[in-house]
């Protein structure tokens, strides 16, 4: 199923969004349908223009949303758009609905097969990941708010005492909701009533937006009952500090040793705490991250492939090559002009 799919609409997709983030223009906000519909969306140009945030900041700090409306919404796909979406985190809430298929998101490094149909929210601050199951693709609309949106320090103190323990991490909350979840309907109704309202917009539509927000949010806080102490586990800020440096230093020749000095590990200690936590080795990593960023550099970019390999860390270009092809199953040349 998977693998036909990605053969009969690989063509049709040419765009290649290498964050998790797209940041559509100021004060755009585009229904799923819309996004994939509208006549510019295939344009080189735009999309480069529509690429703003880079992968050379996983910690994003850049603005996702518009200012007076910090709202967006749009469509991604696993792997017509990009292969992977590696771990990172933000300061917005992240809605994350799968439209098609099947692949595999990760939140706080534990990661779960999703469907078709499933519903993943991300809390700021929440370390998120999205990738491949097999050979299998998947379609998912992506939504990013600021907390802003629904309270603020002037809020009534009943909103924020019940939105603030639970965006600032201090209650637990489940991050995966499927058929199996009881109110389950009524979470993709919220979601399927906020994308119409978003594609027509309507004179005042964002006061509707924000009312099936808070009926969202409503139908998630109530499910808990008494509210439980998230116990997070404090070796996620040793990953933060691994992803920013990888980030930092991906166009360097940077080793599991250096790396685990910057961490105060020894070699030993750091390649066990890698592969427990991010259930991959170092060099994959370091590999698969230098390789997204070459994907995008090959697509908004005219430089030669051995600047760009030279550029994202690779001292060899047929090792490179041989890299690229495996993961792209196509030659760097073939991926940019295709």
């Amino acid at each position: 199923m998977g693998s036909e799919m990605c053969i009969r609409d690989s063509y049709n997709r040419i765009i290649h969004f290498i964050s998790c983030i797209i940041v559509v223009k100021s004060n755009t906000i585009l229904s799923n349908i819309q996004l994939f519909d509208h006549p510019n969306y295939f344009r080189k140009d735009l999309y480069t223009s529509m690429n703003t945030l880079t992968y050379e900041n996983l910690h994003e700090t850049k603005k996702h949303v518009s200012f007076q409306f910090p709202y967006n919404t749009y469509l991604c796909s696993i792997p017509l758009d990009f292969t992977q979406v590696p771990l990172h985190w933000h300061n917005d809430v992240e809605i994350i609905v799968i439209k098609k298929g099947c692949g595999i998101i990760s939140v706080d490094t534990k990661p779960r097969v999703v469907k078709a149909g499933d519903i993943v929210l991300v809390r700021p601050g929440q370390l998120h990941s999205i990738s491949q199951h097999g050979k299998d693709c998947m379609e998912y609309e992506n939504i990013l708010f600021q907390t802003s949106l629904l309270y603020s320090a002037d809020s009534d103190p009943r909103t924020v005492g019940y939105f603030q323990p639970y965006f600032s991490l201090e209650y637990e909350l489940p991050w995966l909701f499927d058929d199996t979840c009881f109110f389950h309907e009524e979470l993709s109704s919220c979601i399927d009533a906020i994308d119409d309202l978003c594609s027509k917009r309507p004179d005042y539509y964002e006061l509707s937006v924000k009312g099936h927000l808070f009926h969202f949010f409503y139908l998630l806080f109530s499910s808990q009952g008494t509210p439980v102490t998230f116990n997070r586990d404090k070796s996620l800020d040793k990953v933060k500090q691994i992803v920013s440096y990888i980030e930092s230093h991906y166009t360097e020749p940077i080793t599991v040793q250096s790396t685990a000095d910057y961490l105060g590990f020894s070699e030993s200690h750091f390649m066990k705490f890698f592969k427990q936590h991010l259930h991959t080795t170092f060099t994959s990593y370091l590999n698969g991250y230098r390789l997204t960023i070459a994907a995008r550099l090959l697509l908004t970019e005219d430089d030669s492939i051995l600047s760009i390999s030279e550029r994202t860390g690779f001292n060899n270009l047929s090792y490179f090559n041989r890299l690229f092809k495996k993961e792209y199953q196509m030659s760097p040349r073939a991926y940019r002009n295709r």
